[in-house]
């Protein structure tokens, strides 16, 4: 096949570390089961994740084969941490001490805790796109940009050039129907970035200059099938979708083609 699903990553805790997955079952919620399910929250109810705190890229977590159990550990100190998920108070503890404040864990299994309720399904890029902006920055990696843009569905295939997912979007109010194997999707908008992917995903440190550069590098390398009426600014880079209730129970596999209009 010459253009296909080459990765697929959950991020079982919002804001928190991803796990590859060789496939994943679309939930009743249009989501990918086991992502972003559980989120962090303060005593006020709102998220603890990267935007606000930066403290968040120094946590390493790592989950067993059944997403009930998680260990936690702080970057560059030693030991971890093992915690049940199903029973949150020591892990809230934990945590609470960690940032220096109340949190709880909180549980959507159906459907999660995207950023956008409207385009609320997995996010898509390219792999040849993460290999471009990668080569925008010195010393960035094709894991570090992955870990930067937490992308959720990777395409790759023989010749894709980068940024063809934006082909994935259309005019502003209309949408853009395409399958990955037996699922089908709706392609929304190119995705807006916040500040995290300027920062190291271990240390939390910042590239200064970041997101003037992406800009004018994804403006110089916008392709010619890209919407640019989309394209309010140039800090954007992968693809917002939502999945439609009619897909939920099917499977999204890795090396599932891709089949777009």
């Amino acid at each position: 096949m010459r253009w296909h699903l080459g990765r697929i990553e959950v991020f079982p805790i919002k804001a928190m570390d991803g796990v590859r997955v060789d496939e994943a079952r679309i939930t009743p919620g249009g989501i990918l089961e086991n992502d972003r399910v559980y989120s962090i929250v303060d005593s006020q109810g709102r998220f603890v994740n990267g935007k606000r705190d930066a403290r968040v890229h120094r946590l390493r977590c790592r989950f067993d084969a059944t997403f009930r159990e998680v260990a936690f550990a702080v970057q560059g100190v030693g030991g971890e941490a093992q915690f049940t998920l199903a029973e949150p108070g020591a892990l809230n503890r934990w945590l609470g001490d960690y940032f220096g404040f109340d949190v709880a864990l909180k549980l959507d299994t159906k459907s999660g805790f995207p950023d956008d309720r409207e385009a609320f399904g997995p996010t898509v890029v390219g792999r040849a796109s993460l290999q471009e902006v990668a080569g925008w920055y010195p010393g960035m990696t094709l894991e570090g940009a992955r870990r930067r843009f937490r992308a959720n569905l990777e395409l790759d295939g023989d010749s894709m050039p980068p940024f063809w997912e934006d082909r994935l979007f259309r005019a502003p109010g209309e949408l853009a129907p395409f399958r990955i194997g037996e699922v089908g999707f709706v392609g929304h908008n190119p995705c807006q970035r916040c500040v995290v992917p300027t920062r190291d995903p271990d240390t939390g440190e910042a590239i200064h200059g970041f997101q003037k550069e992406f800009m004018e590098k994804r403006r110089q390398t916008l392709p010619a099938w890209a919407d640019i009426s989309r394209f309010n600014h140039f800090y954007r880079f992968a693809v917002n979708t939502s999945i439609p209730p009619s897909e939920a129970g099917k499977r999204l596999r890795v090396g599932d083609p891709i089949d777009f209009p």
